[in-house]
C-alpha cells in the first residue's frame, strides 16, 4: 500500500525543466497571434476623374418616313421605280390616267392666242377713245379667268403624278399597273435612312442635364464597335406617364449600314468628377442601413463611416469619412473587425 501510494504522489507532481518535451517550449501566444491574423488586399486613394454613365434602352427611327399615295383618283397607267432602290426627290414614280386633262388643257391653251389678241385690240382703240374702259378691262379679265383656268388643269394634271418627296429608300410597290387607285391606296413606303434618329427616354432627374448638342455613343446587336451620336431635340415635358423626359438624337449612317425599327442600347455620360475620392464597391461594407470601410493602420483594421455619392459598375464616390492616401483594405471585409491584425498581400 505505501508503494501505490508512493506512486500515485509520483504522478501528480510537476514535472521538473529537465522533464519538458520540445513542444513544451514553443510560445502559445506568438502562435494565437498567427492565427487571428488575416490576409488582404489593400488599395491606397489617390484622386481622380469619375465618371456618372447611364445606359436606356432606345430604338432607331428613319429621319423621314411616309405612305406613298396619289392625290386623285385614277387607274394605273405606270410605275416607274424598282423596289428597295434609292430615290432622289421629285422623282417621277406612277402615274395614274390623266388624258381627260391633258384635253382640257389643249382646249384652253387654244384660247389663248385669241384672248391676248382681244386685249391688244381693245388697248388700241382705248388709246383712240373709240371703245370705253369697260369694254377693255372685261377682255383683260377673260384673259386672266382663262390663264387661271390653264394653272387649275395644270395642277391637275401634277395630281396624277407620284413624285418622291425626299431622297429615300423605296420599298415593296403594293399596286400594279392597271390597277385603280384612289387618294386613300398606298403605293409603296420611302424611308429616309440616312441620317437615323434614335429615340429614347431618360429618367427625370436628368432632364436638365440633357440638351441639343450633348454627344452619346449607342450599340446594337451584332456590332461589337459602339457608335456615336448627338441630341438634336427633347421633348417640351415630362410624360407624366412614365416620368421620363423623350430625347431623340441623330446618327448620320452615311453608308446606310443600320436600317431603322432596330433597338439600341444607348451610354449617356451624365457629369464628370474630377480628383474625386473613389473606391471599389466590394471595399464598402453595409451596417444597419451606414456604410463603413476598413482602414489599413499599422497592421490593424480599423472601421470607419462613410457618405458615398455617385455610384458607378466598378467604383463608389466617398464625400465623407476618407482622405488621400488613406490604404482600404479590400478584401476579406465580411471577416473584418475592429483591431484585428491583417497582413496585406498586395497594395495598388
Amino acid at each position: 500500500m505505501v508503494v501505490l501510494a508512493g506512486l500515485a504522489i509520483r504522478t501528480w507532481l510537476p514535472r521538473t525543466n529537465k522533464e519538458l518535451t520540445a513542444a513544451d517550449t514553443v510560445p502559445r501566444t506568438s502562435s494565437s497571434n498567427a492565427r487571428r491574423a488575416l490576409n488582404v488586399n489593400g488599395v491606397i486613394i489617390k484622386p481622380q476623374s469619375l465618371t456618372e454613365e447611364i445606359t436606356i434602352n432606345g430604338r432607331l427611327l428613319p429621319d423621314e418616313e411616309v405612305d406613298l399615295a396619289f392625290e386623285t383618283s385614277g387607274k394605273v397607267v405606270a410605275i416607274y421605280f424598282e423596289e428597295g432602290t434609292l430615290v432622289k426627290k421629285g422623282q417621277l414614280l406612277a402615274k395614274v390616267n390623266d388624258l381627260p386633262l391633258q384635253a382640257q388643257l389643249q382646249r384652253l391653251e387654244a384660247q389663248v392666242k385669241l384672248a391676248e389678241d382681244r386685249v391688244f385690240r381693245q388697248s388700241a382703240l382705248l388709246e383712240k377713245d373709240a371703245v370705253s374702259k369697260e369694254a377693255y378691262e372685261q377682255v383683260r379679265t377673260d384673259q386672266a379667268i382663262l390663264e387661271a383656268d390653264i394653272e387649275i388643269i395644270k395642277a391637275n394634271i401634277a395630281q396624277t403624278e407620284l413624285r418622291a418627296p425626299f431622297d429615300g429608300i423605296i420599298g415593296l410597290r403594293q399596286i400594279s399597273e392597271g390597277s385603280f387607285a384612289s387618294t386613300s391606296t398606298v403605293v409603296a413606303k420611302l424611308t429616309k435612312i440616312s441620317p437615323l434618329k434614335i429615340e429614347f427616354a431618360v429618367p427625370e432627374r436628368y432632364a436638365s442635364q440633357i440638351q441639343r448638342g450633348t454627344n452619346l455613343t449607342f450599340s446594337v446587336e451584332g456590332r461589337l464597335t459602339p457608335m456615336q451620336a448627338q441630341v438634336y431635340a427633347t421633348e417640351s415635358q415630362i410624360d407624366q406617364s412614365t416620368f421620363t423626359l423623350p430625347v431623340r438624337a441623330y446618327y448620320p449612317n452615311t453608308n446606310g449600314a443600320l436600317l431603322p425599327g432596330r433597338y439600341a442600347s444607348v451610354q449617356l455620360k451624365m457629369r464628370e468628377i474630377s480628383n474625386a475620392i473613389a473606391i471599389p464597391t466590394e471595399a464598402i461594407v453595409p451596417e444597419m442601413g451606414l456604410d463603413k470601410v476598413f482602414l489599413y493602420r499599422s497592421g490593424r483594421a480599423y472601421p470607419v463611416e462613410v457618405t458615398t455619392g455617385l455610384r458607378t459598375e466598378s467604383e463608389v464616390q466617398v464625400l465623407e469619412g476618407l482622405h488621400m492616401g488613406d490604404t482600404i483594405i479590400t478584401t476579406g471585409t465580411l471577416q473584418l473587425r475592429m483591431d484585428l491584425e491583417v497582413i496585406l498581400d498586395n497594395v495598388e
